[in-house]
């Protein structure tokens, strides 16, 4: 293992902490849920970072980078997770907004750094998802597509994610601030489905190396876990561009949903009962 990946392995571990004991804080004290004040932010920042970092230490070992890029980006990945839930959890705690919030030139500051996290995390991975579509012989086409269709989502995830921050930042310097805390999180319910594709769908492909089948199978597993995610996910994405709540979509289109989370369900329950075969005593 690279000394940089040990790293990111370890600050992800504490960021997951930090979401962690900010959800325990939150649960507790009976705070609440919603609203730019709320300790929640601290928390899906906290655990949602963790995560990620963690899955992109890992998943990015299978790059074809040299070793200097390699340590560069995951090292400035890991340094703008661990700056972006820092500033979220220290304006929660001084109970002020993390994002929009310019009321004075430390909060202005603060706005000015989340936005530069999140540009610096978007140019990452995009350099990332251009490296996983180079030629890789070294590793299977199964784990190969995993990780290129991962890497898709995420990087859509991260381009929602900067629109939203766009969108309020142009409210609030048309005087409308208010208006961008109700709505400039409007598209989080994409931000988030389309997030962590890049760990479910390698971890996948890495499980059913597992069960001695062959490469030509596993790969229709992993193809049939990507299309059941990204069927689910668009469902999502278009309900939410059009402005409507799960509740309030088409009947065909939750249909739809439902049939691409059966797909990826049904893909890990293939790939799991086939590890349990392959443990059985001969």
């Amino acid at each position: 293992m690279r000394s940089v990946e040990r790293a990111a392995y370890v600050v992800g571990v504490l960021l997951l902490a930090s979401g962690l004991v900010h959800l325990a804080i939150l649960v507790m004290t009976g705070g609440t849920w919603i609203g730019p004040l709320s300790l929640r932010k601290p928390t899906t920042f906290g655990l949602s970072f963790g995560v990620t970092l963690i899955t992109i230490a890992w998943v990015s070992s299978f790059l074809r980078l040299g070793d200097r890029a390699r340590a560069i980006l995951l090292g400035v990945f890991t340094i703008a997770c661990v700056i972006e839930t820092a500033l979220v959890s220290l304006q929660a705690w001084r109970g002020v907004p993390s994002h929009f919030n310019t009321e004075t030139t430390f909060d202005a500051l603060v706005a000015r750094m989340l936005a530069l996290g999140g540009i610096t995390l978007v140019v990452i991975i995009a350099v990332m998802t251009l490296a996983s579509f180079r030629a890789n012989a070294a590793i299977s086409p199964s784990l190969r597509l995993a990780i290129r269709i991962g890497f898709v989502t995420l990087f859509s995830s991260l381009i929602v994610g900067a629109l939203m921050i766009a969108k309020g930042m142009v409210l609030v310097f048309s005087g409308h601030r208010q208006t961008a805390y109700a709505t400039g999180g409007t598209l989080k319910p994409t931000h988030a489905v389309t997030m962590h594709a890049i760990l479910v769908l390698p971890l996948l492909a890495w499980l059913l190396t597992l069960t001695g089948w062959t490469e030509r199978r596993q790969w229709r597993i992993v193809l049939l876990a990507s299309v059941g995610y990204a069927l689910a996910a668009g469902v999502v994405a278009i309900g939410n561009l059009a402005g409507l709540a799960l509740s309030q979509m088409p009947i065909a289109a939750i249909g739809i949903a439902a049939i691409g989370v059966l797909a990826m369900l049904a893909a890990w329950v293939i790939a799991l009962s086939g590890v349990a075969r392959s443990l059985e005593p001969p």
